[in-house]
C-alpha cells in the first residue's frame, strides 16, 4: 500500500498551551488512485504530508509510506516517493536537462543511467527539445511540467503535489491533469493538495476533506456529493428591489420569505441566493414570475459540500 495512515494526531507545543493540528486522522491510499486532500489554510493539509513523508515527527498515530514506518524507515521511504513542491525550485543556472541529471544524483542514480532518460522525460513534460534550454526562458506552465518530470527520475511508487496547477492558465492546467491522469493509467499512485474543486472531481478517485485538523468527508467525489448536499442547485441573482419578498428588498430578505417553501436549504453569499433542492421545479417556476431576477440551475458540485461542511471558501 503505498500510504496507509492510522490515528494521526499532531500537537505543537505543551501543557495548557499545546495546540492539536491534526486530530486522530485516517488515509488509506491504494495502488494507481489520485486521492485529494482539501481544506481551507490551517485545516492541517501540509502537516498531514510533513508528517507523512517523515519530515515533521507525529505527537501520536502511526504510519506506513510505500509499506515502510515512518519516521523509523522514512528516508528509504522517500527514496520510492517524488514529490512536486508549490513553490518552484528549480535551479535557474542550470539547463532543463541538467536540472533533471542532477536531481536524480540526490536519489543515487548516477548521469550515465539518468542521461538517456532525459528525452523521455521532457517528452512526457510536453517539452521536447528543451534539453538546453534555460529556465528563465520557461513559462510558468513549462517551469511546472518540468518540476513535474522531475519528480518522476526516481520512478516513484507515490506522487506528492502540492497544489500543482496554481497560477497556471487553463491550458497550461489541462496539461497538467492530462499528465497526472497518464501517470495513475501506469499504476502511479498520487496524492494531492489542491485549492480549485473543479482540479480535485477531474483528477481523483477518492478525496477527504479536512478542517481543524478532521476528515469531514471522505470518498469518491459522487459519494461525497451524494451523502452531504442536495443534489441540485439554484443561484438567484439579479435586481432584487422588484422581487417579491417580506419588510425589505434583498437576498436574505427575498430568502427569509420563499425559500423556506421552496427549497430544503437556501444560503446567501453577498447579493446571490443559493438555493438547494430535490426539485428545482418548483423554485423555477416562482422565480419565472420575479422580474429583474436571473437563474443558474445546476447539479450540486464538491465547492457547494465543503461551504456546508467548513462554512467556508475554500482559500480562506
Amino acid at each position: 500500500m503505498p500510504l496507509e495512515i492510522s490515528g494521526l494526531v499532531k500537537r505543537y507545543g505543551r501543557g495548557a498551551d499545546a495546540r492539536e493540528v491534526v486530530r486522530g486522522l485516517d488515509l488509506k491510499l491504494q495502488r494507481g488512485e489520485c486521492f485529494a486532500l482539501l481544506g481551507p489554510n490551517g485545516a492541517g493539509k501540509t502537516t498531514t504530508l510533513r508528517c507523512a513523508l517523515g519530515l515533521t515527527e507525529a505527537s501520536a498515530g502511526r504510519i506506513r509510506l510505500c509499506g515502510l514506518p515512518v519516521p523509523g524507515q522514512a528516508r528509504e521511504a522517500r527514496a520510492r516517493v517524488g514529490v512536486v513542491p508549490q513553490m518552484d525550485s528549480l535551479d535557474p543556472d542550470f539547463t532543463c536537462a541538467e536540472n533533471l541529471i542532477v536531481f536524480a544524483g540526490y536519489f543515487g542514480i548516477h548521469e550515465r543511467e539518468i542521461r538517456p532518460r532525459v528525452p523521455e522525460l521532457l517528452a512526457f513534460a510536453g517539452l521536447e527539445g528543451k534539453e538546453t534550454a534555460r529556465i528563465q526562458s520557461l513559462s510558468g506552465g513549462m517551469k511546472r511540467r518540468l518540476t513535474l518530470a522531475r519528480a518522476l527520475v526516481n520512478r516513484p511508487e507515490l506522487l506528492v503535489l502540492d497544489e500543482p496547477t496554481t497560477g497556471l492558465d487553463p491550458q497550461a492546467r489541462h496539461l497538467i491533469w492530462e499528465r497526472l491522469r497518464r501517470l495513475t493509467a501506469e499504476g502511479t499512485t498520487i496524492l494531492l493538495t489542491t485549492h480549485f474543486m473543479d482540479e480535485a472531481e477531474r483528477l481523483a478517485h477518492r478525496l477527504a476533506i479536512l478542517d481543524t485538523g478532521r476528515i469531514l468527508a471522505q470518498g469518491s467525489p459522487r459519494e461525497v456529493i451524494a451523502a452531504h448536499i442536495e443534489p441540485q442547485v439554484v443561484e438567484v441573482f439579479g435586481d432584487w428591489t422588484e422581487a417579491e419578498s417580506a419588510g425589505g428588498s434583498g437576498a436574505a430578505a427575498w430568502a427569509a420569505a420563499h425559500a423556506g417553501a421552496l427549497s430544503r436549504r437556501c444560503e446567501i453569499s453577498g447579493e446571490t441566493a443559493f438555493c438547494y433542492t430535490d426539485d428545482a421545479a418548483p423554485l423555477l417556476a416562482h422565480l419565472a414570475r420575479q422580474p429583474g431576477l436571473r437563474t443558474l440551475h445546476r447539479p450540486a458540485n464538491l465547492e457547494d459540500v465543503f461551504l456546508k461542511l467548513t462554512g467556508r471558501e475554500l482559500r480562506d
